[in-house]
């Protein structure tokens, strides 16, 4: 077996498939030194890449080239036809490779390579791994030819000194194995120390005592050899000089010490301080630091170190990416010949000041630095490829590549630090003919450092370019009866591809036959006379054509109008058109659109319209057809109106025609609903506490004069029922109970209810006040007016129970106490009486004393006729007005929940408390917020009856319709203030208030909000309530 086939059997293949379409690793082992040629691998063999393309079964021919940079002497070389990797003339050197790095048996010296397999539809990137195994080329050396050692005379038996180690470039078995010691005399031997780190130290045993003054000098040669096959060995002269005694050496703190510096710490940095102690005295004290034999030359002219204080600093500027790691021996001698040893481990720590490398590495060939692409290369074609680097470790050595500007190409990662250059979509020519970018190399130290490349790359053109038609439609119009040979139109398109391939033939498509087409210029004629009767429109295809291989086309669309004469009359869409039109619509209002038709062209299609019988009541534009109104409408006055339209085209001579026009007049929900009952805001009703859930306590009744949905009311409680005792049915407007009234209910509700009708588009709405008086009975009528007069102080959002029940609770309070203290002043007094009167009975007679204590016991009847004769003289108004607000919704979707803006103004004669007195002061106005409607307006617009206004002390007459609406006079008190009046009804009792309370009003500033309602308190005995006169009759 001859030297090249043991390289080849000994060589280890394994393959890593990354990615079978892009990226596949291969991993060789050779040795170093090897000859010219000597083949280390077959790529489509180990790789099992078949020449044989799967989907047509030909045989394809693969290229295999070795991707190398520009000015690199390469190691290996690649056969183009067969993937063969064979060494070349450049010797391989492990040593020379691996230069700078401690390699031990177990790492690995080896280099990369990359290979590309073409075309590109084959596309492939092996990368190769070349791993280098150490020949034993190198023999084994000691630092110095002459190594000298110093042994004190007094040195014991056995005793061991250390001598300089030997280095050998190679490793494992090639590297240092055995040292032996020459002519040793029999006084000295030698014995070999293995580190943990595998090195070998040689020592010199002192075999016999020594005796300076005998024999001072003793020479001797130690031999080192190492393991290889062939071995090869050197030696030294080892000179012994014996010394003259000092039992002490030096001894360190610390034998074994690491630090850590940083690589760009500027020359004289302290690295560490070393200390060695020496138990001597005088000059055998004296301690002086060297560095050890073993410290490399290098390493010494980076670092300094202070005989005298042992104190190394930085020398020159350190390099972690040349060294790493540097290992001092430093000795402590005291003069003696065993000085004391410190190892010291220099850690030297990165720092990012590398910026990062970018080898680029063309995959298509450049000339004179420009790749040219054609235009019709497939995306993610390939063109270079990239391999970044940082001699920095950790984060500052990690790099990312990427291009600076968007362009059509980007970066694919194949490994860590490999990326492709490729299309990422397809080019255009005509778009951009030259690209120039940078690819940027960005390591993650602080700050950045960064490195670029620049990539030219030229596009060839394609024929990729249809011509395009300056209009993808191109219309004509040409009168009939024309002449033959009439000139159209030039028709022209562009090629944006140069050259042949912009060189445009035209040719006319399918049914052009009434037209001649010049190929060249692309000039349109007419072949034949035109009738419009027969046709009015041609449409056809025109198609241009380059001259590229294969030429590409593309076509326009070309319509022919033909002209027409004035041979058709107008004709309107209707013979007889109705619009439906809403009342109240404003004048000038567009109430329809006319439409006519005139079959002609140009100026006999122009159509003027007029109307011919309208007595000026509607406006019709003569061009658009748009009817507009004249006049307003009023459904109740007028429900339709017809009058005639006629048409006239602007042909010579003019023709026309004429319609009929009916405009209907359709209602519109204009009017708010009325409240019927209950009769006044300021009238109340009695729910007794034995009332039943379910019972109808009271009713609001409204009407709405409109029609249809307009009049649809829909009754709703929008404030005041917030315990919901209270229930309004929607439809009915009556109100029932929820539940059982309880003691905490006793006393005056107040329900705002709202009632809407239904009417589109906006609904209307009204707001009336009920107000309900829980308590077994009513006797006390001005005490309960008092009341209403006070919660019209409350705004309609709030809970009555929140204002009302202070008052209540207060009044209630005194006339308790009055109560209470004047009865216990009557029972004091008639109990001193009956006393005093039981000492004198025996002085007055029987009939005497029972005159006396009637006079004591009863009240003054002369006092009671005068008040008696008070109350009648109080009167009563003969009417009481109630004012109610009719209020538009802003939103007819839900009236419930819209703000309550306005004021409920009382009658005037709640303002006088004292019974009998009745004052037409003036009554506040109604008012509303800035941004509410002009709720009169609203009301007069709506009416057909003129609205009107109060004015202070001038009496209302009775209106229908009205914002503020009078009341009859039998529903309202005639009597005095201490009476109540109930009027006798089918459905439901009700209880009017007509005096006893001040005028009042209220307003609401905003949404409606919900309070809780105090605990009420029964208001005052039925003993200080005046009995209702007899003539009002409860049913």
């Amino acid at each position: 077996m001859d030297l090249r086939d043991f390289y080849l059997l000994a060589a280890l293949i394994a393959c890593l498939r990354l990615d079978s379409a892009i990226a596949q690793e291969l991993i060789y082992t050779i040795r170093e030194e090897l000859p010219e040629n000597v083949p280390i691998g077959n790529i489509p063999k180990d790789l099992n890449i078949s020449h044989i393309n799967a989907a047509t079964g030909t045989s394809a021919s693969l290229v295999y080239r070795l991707v190398s940079k520009a000015g690199d002497a390469p190691l290996v070389k690649v056969s183009s036809s067969t993937g063969e990797i064979f060494t070349t003339s450049n010797r391989i050197d492990r040593e020379k490779l691996c230069a700078g790095a401690s390699y031990a048996e177990e790492n690995e010296c080896f280099f990369e390579l990359e290979v590309v397999i073409l075309p590109n539809d084959f596309f492939r990137l092996i990368k190769i791994k070349i791993i280098v195994k150490d020949t034993n080329d190198n023999a084994p050396m000691f630092p110095s030819p002459v190594i000298n050692i110093s042994i004190p005379e007094n040195t014991l038996i056995n005793s061991r000194f250390p001598i300089p180690s030997a280095t050998d470039p190679d490793t494992g078995f090639n590297g240092v194995q055995h040292y032996e010691l020459l002519n040793g005399q029999s006084v000295f031997g030698l014995d070999i120390v293995e580190t943990p780190e595998g090195e070998k130290w040689p020592q010199l045993i002192v075999q016999q005592n020594l005796d300076r003054e005998q024999k001072d000098t003793y020479v001797m040669k130690i031999k080192v050899e190492d393991g290889g096959t062939p071995q090869k060995s050197s030696t030294a002269i080892l000179q012994v000089t014996v010394s003259d005694v000092n039992d002490n050496r030096p001894v360190f703190k610390e034998g074994q010490v690491e630090v850590h510096i940083p690589e760009n710490a500027p020359v004289g940095t302290s690295v560490i301080q070393l200390h060695a102690t020496d138990a001597d005295i005088g000059s055998n004290a004296e301690i002086r630091y060297i560095f050890g034999a073993q410290v490399a030359p290098a390493t010494k002219r980076l670092f300094a170190l202070n005989n005298t204080t042992g104190l190394i600093t930085v020398q020159r500027s350190l390099d972690r990416e040349e060294t790493a790691i540097h290992k001092v021996t430093v000795l402590a001698s005291d003069g003696s010949s065993t000085p004391a040893r410190a190892t010291v481990t220099i850690n030297v720590t990165d720092v990012n000041d590398n910026p990062p490398n970018i080898d680029l590495r063309y995959i298509i060939s450049p000339i004179n630095g420009t790749v040219y692409l054609s235009e019709k290369d497939p995306v993610n074609t390939k063109i270079a490829l990239i391999t970044v680097s940082d001699k920095d470790t950790d984060v500052n050595g990690k790099v990312i590549c990427f291009i600076e500007r968007e362009v059509p190409f980007h970066l694919k990662a194949v490994y860590d630090n490999q990326y492709l250059l490729e299309t990422s979509s397809l080019l255009d020519y005509e778009g951009t003919k030259e690209f120039s970018f940078k690819i940027v190399a960005s390591d993650s130290g602080k700050p950045s450092l960064n490195q670029t490349a620049l990539v030219r790359v030229k596009l060839e053109d394609e024929n990729d370019n249809p011509p395009i038609f300056n209009q993808p439609v191109i219309e004509l119009s040409v009168s009939e009866n024309n002449r033959r040979g009439l000139y159209l139109t030039t028709i022209s398109a562009t090629d944006e591809d140069s050259g042949k391939n912009a060189d445009i033939v035209y040719q006319l498509g399918p049914n052009a036959s009434f037209f001649d087409l010049d190929r060249k210029t692309g000039v349109l004629t007419a072949s034949r006379v035109f009738d419009r009767e027969e046709q009015e429109r041609f449409i056809f295809t025109v198609t241009a054509r380059d001259n590229g291989t294969p030429p590409l086309q593309s076509q326009a669309a070309v319509i022919v109008t033909v002209l027409d004469e004035n041979d058709n009359s107008p004709k309107f869409t209707h013979n007889h058109f109705q619009f439906f039109v809403s009342e109240n619509l404003p004048k000038y209002s567009t109430v329809g659109v006319i439409t006519v038709t005139d079959a002609d062209a140009g100026e006999n299609k122009a159509v003027t319209l007029s109307i011919l019988n309208d007595n000026d009541n509607f406006v019709l534009d003569p061009y658009s057809g748009v009817i507009k109104s004249n006049v307003s409408f009023d459904r109740e006055q007028q429900s339709s109106y017809t009058f005639d339209v006629k048409a006239t085209d602007g042909g010579q001579p003019p023709r026309s025609s004429t319609a009929k026009v009916t405009i209907n007049v359709m209602d519109v929900n204009d009017n708010s609903p009325v409240v019927i009952s209950p009769p006044s805001n300021t009238s109340f009703k009695l729910v007794p506490l034995s009332a039943i859930p379910g019972s109808v306590v009271a009713e609001v009744f409204a009407v709405d004069i409109d029609t249809g949905m307009n009049a649809e009311l829909k009754y709703t409680i929008v404030s005041g029922n917030n315990k919901g005792l209270f229930r309004i049915d929607p439809v009915t407007g009556n109100i029932t109970l929820e539940e059982k009234p309880a003691t905490t209910d006793v006393g005056l509700h107040r329900l705002v209810v709202n009632i809407s009708d239904l009417g589109y588009p906006k609904s209307l709405h009204t707001l009336v006040l009920v107000f309900l008086y829980v308590n077994d009975t009513a006797g006390n009528a001005s005490y309960i007016y008092d009341l209403i007069r006070r919660t019209m102080e409350t705004p309609l959002d709030r809970n009555i129970g929140d204002s009302s029940q202070p008052y209540q609770n207060e009044d209630y309070l005194t006339i308790m106490i009055a109560i209470v203290a004047g009865a216990m002043v009557v029972i004091v007094v008639i109990f001193v009486t009956v006393l005093v009167r039981c000492r004198h009975a025996s002085r007055f007679k029987a009939a005497q004393r029972s005159k006396q204590g009637a006079e004591w016991m009863s009240p003054n009847q002369e006092n009671k006729q005068n008040k008696k004769k008070k109350r009648k003289k109080r009167k009563s108004p003969k009417s009481s007005l109630l004012n109610f607000v009719t209020i538009e919704e802003s939103k007819p979707d839900d009236a419930v929940h819209e703000p309550i803006n306005g004021t409920i103004s009382l009658p005037a004669e709640l303002e006088e408390q004292s019974i009998g007195r009745f004052d037409w002061g003036p009554a506040p106005p109604t008012t509303f917020k800035p941004n509410s409607p002009d709720l009169a307006k609203h009301y007069k617009s709506a009416s057909p009856q003129p609205a009107f206004h109060l004015k202070p002390d001038t009496p209302v007459s009775v209106k229908k319709h009205h914002v503020i609406q009078e009341l009859p006079l039998d529903n309202t008190f005639v009597g005095g203030c201490d009476t109540l009046s109930k009027r006798s009804s089918t459905s439901s009792d009700h209880f009017s208030a007509s005096e006893c309370s001040s005028q009042g009003g209220f307003k609401t500033k905003g949404p409606l909000h919900t309070r809780q309602t105090r605990k009420l308190r029964p208001i005052l005995p039925k003993a200080e309530m005046p009995r209702p006169p007899s003539k009002y009759v409860a049913k």
